[in-house]
């Protein structure tokens, strides 16, 4: 039993390095997406709004 216990340890970690390297080789995002231009776009408005200080030279 003791055996089985040393052999399940690696076999979780392979499974663990596999799962890692398959998220880690995954493709970027797109950057030149115009949703996600879009969604920058939102969240730099939002985060005007929250801090109160735009910038001078938008307004």
């Amino acid at each position: 039993m003791a055996a089985l216990a040393w052999l399940i340890i690696p076999v979780v970690a392979g499974l663990l390095a596999m799962v890692w390297a398959g998220w880690a080789a995954r493709p970027p995002r797109s950057i030149t997406d115009p949703s996600s231009l879009a969604e920058h776009e939102r969240f730099r408005a939002a985060m005007e709004r929250s801090t109160g200080s735009g910038r001078a030279d938008e307004k």
